[in-house]
């Protein structure tokens, strides 16, 4: 999936997208030293931004792209009420059936591609988290250099409420940020947090009023694609250096536990028991 990226002049431009649905919507701005600016907007509010896999081949797409041009910065965000909701569990997920599930066994064991796009992208990369980041909204939020919270955000990691582990970023990074022991609780436990328990714990750099969330990214991104873009990724690439796992070994890792995961009985049971609203019941196997 191809992304054509025009921009004309100072103005906000919309970019092509092959992406039928226009699920995922990408512009690009300039500030006032004529330096490119790209908003990727998750647009897909009745699902609260549930991600399809055609969403995250466009987000592969997109951020290759980003990756490889002169574009300088790159902010996600999503439509209102949710950042991203995670996964959509009838598609992804296989709506709990037996077998619905994605033969993950079957496949070579590696990173997920938007994944890898993302975590090895040199270009800077700002959050603007609008709502609930959950599940692999979680993993997209994690996987920028900077996250900016709307009053109205939330944050969890959702996946062993459906008998799995997160993705790379969740295991890789989490701990980076808000350290080990926390870490290890959100990981555990499941549970959500709210915009003002992010901050404490310092997931994301800022809360901000919900009308001021982009307004704020944006200024943010505006004062670093002002700076030198070698240096800029130079920077970004020795903090990748310094501070990150290998991605492709734990990716690879993650996706075979995955592949044992989404074969049990629990990962059913923890799909059934969402869709159908009611507690769960896990049996170890």
């Amino acid at each position: 999936m191809s992304m054509s990226m025009s921009m004309n002049g100072g103005h906000m431009s919309e970019i092509s997208s092959e992406l039928a649905g226009g699920d995922i919507r990408v512009s690009i701005s300039t500030n006032d030293e004529g330096a490119e600016i790209a908003v990727l907007t998750l647009d897909r509010p009745d699902r609260r931004n549930a991600l399809t896999y055609e969403m995250y081949a466009a987000i592969e797409s997109t951020v290759r792209d980003v990756h490889a041009g002169s574009v300088r910065c790159l902010v996600i965000t999503g439509t209102d009420p949710a950042f991203c909701s995670g996964d959509d569990v009838r598609q992804v997920m296989g709506g709990g059936e037996e077998g619905g599930a994605p033969a993950m066994a079957e496949r070579t064991p590696r990173l997920t591609p938007a994944a890898d796009a993302l975590l090895h992208c040199d270009v800077p990369i700002i959050a603007a988290v609008n709502g609930a980041a959950v599940g692999w909204g979680m993993e997209l939020a994690l996987m920028a250099d900077i996250r900016i919270a709307s009053e109205r955000a939330t944050f969890g990691e959702l996946f062993v409420k459906r008998g799995l582990v997160s993705d790379a970023p969740g295991i890789g990074r989490l701990a980076q940020i808000v350290g080990r022991e926390a870490a290890t609780e959100m990981l555990l436990t499941g549970d959500i947090y709210d915009s003002r328990q992010a901050l404490s714990m310092r997931l994301v750099s800022r809360v901000v009023e919900h009308d001021l969330l982009m307004p704020t990214a944006m200024d943010l991104a505006r004062r670093i694609a002002a700076n030198p873009p070698l240096a800029v990724r130079r920077l970004k690439q020795g903090l990748r250096q310094t501070l990150d796992p290998n991605w492709t070994d734990l990716g690879s890792w993650v996706s075979r536990t995955l592949g044992e995961l989404f074969a049990t009985e629990d990962h059913r049971e923890g799909v059934r028991s969402f869709l159908e609203k009611r507690p769960p019941r896990f049996a170890g196997r």
